[in-house]
């Protein structure tokens, strides 16, 4: 048998590759969520980065009277306000990015090394920033509910008569479930076992299961601990006395609304430095503007015959 040729005759992948160009992307980062909890806030500037909540003190005192055809005396009244409302500060999420000079000069093509260190820092405070709106144990969301809008499932798994049972605590125009996604795919498993799958509905131009009408939320800041979660629905906006996010307009070298990036200098190694600062809060206007369903059991499964 004659022997096999192993000489190259022409040129191999490896070789060629050097003269070729290669196309880049931009630096990938799988923390990066689409974080729909602050797309879905109505935001209010705070101007001085106080917000004062005042309400009415007792609003049984308040009289009104239907009056018939007669001149009865009609009731005198007023609407007192509480003396000491409670106040909001805005709270901080910083940090400095360090970036070498040597190369930010010589290594910025086709992508500006300063502009994708910023871009993927601020992707991660504005994580922490929806972290901190639903778990921040001040004016997060989860401990901002009160006691009579806290019910538990009946079963374990979410149900189509929790959510219901949750809907009448957030009667008020609804706006959104809030939920993590382990709790979205277990409640539409109880969906289909009862023949009632959630429709969908298309909004800010993506697809999201929805309830009564009101959509689900995914957001993987809402916690999982022993194969339980919670289910949070809202009614947002200041006109309506829902749920409110607070930021702080204006800012020195401002990206985005509450968010600013700063120069610091260089120091004397040659390393610039760059402050990310982002201002935010959240306020609930009134107790019936978010309750929570509590025990959520994620990880139950059906046998379908």
């Amino acid at each position: 048998m004659a022997e096999t040729n192993k000489q190259q005759t022409a040129l191999g992948d490896v070789a060629a590759r050097q003269l070729a160009i290669a196309t880049r992307t931009v630096p990938q980062m799988g923390a990066i969520t689409p974080r729909w909890l602050t797309h879905f806030m109505n935001w209010i500037p705070v101007e001085s980065g106080v917000y004062r909540l005042n309400k009415v003190k007792d609003q049984s005192n308040v009289e009104v009277d239907c009056s018939g055809r007669d001149e009865r005396e009609l009731p005198h009244t007023f609407v007192d306000y509480i003396e000491k409302p409670r106040e909001y500060n805005l709270s901080a999420v910083n940090t400095v990015v360090d970036v070498h000079t040597r190369v930010s000069d010589l290594y910025s093509k086709p992508y500006n090394q300063i502009s994708e260190q910023l871009r993927l820092t601020i992707e991660i405070v504005k994580e922490r920033q929806e972290s901190e709106l639903i778990n921040n144990k001040e004016y997060g969301l989860l401990h901002s509910i009160s006691a009579h809008q806290r019910i538990k499932t009946r079963t374990g798994a979410p149900t189509p008569d929790d959510m219901d049972e949750l809907i009448t605590k957030v009667w008020k125009e609804p706006g959104f479930f809030l939920m993590h996604p382990f709790a979205i795919a277990a409640f539409g498993r109880e969906c289909t076992r009862r023949g009632v799958p959630p429709p969908t509905a298309s909004i800010l131009g993506s697809q999201f299961l929805t309830w009564r009408g009101i959509p689900l939320v995914p957001s993987d800041k809402v916690a999982i601990e022993k194969g339980k979660s919670k289910i949070l629905l809202l009614r947002v906006g200041e006109a309506r006395q829902g749920v409110v996010g607070l930021y702080q307009p204006g800012l020195p070298g401002e990206q985005s609304p509450g968010l600013s990036v700063r120069f610091m200098g260089i120091n004397d190694k040659a390393i610039a430095s760059y402050l990310v600062s982002l201002y935010c809060s959240l306020a609930v206007l009134v107790d019936d503007a978010i309750a929570v369903l509590e025990d959520v059991e994620t990880g139950k499964y059906h046998e379908y015959k």
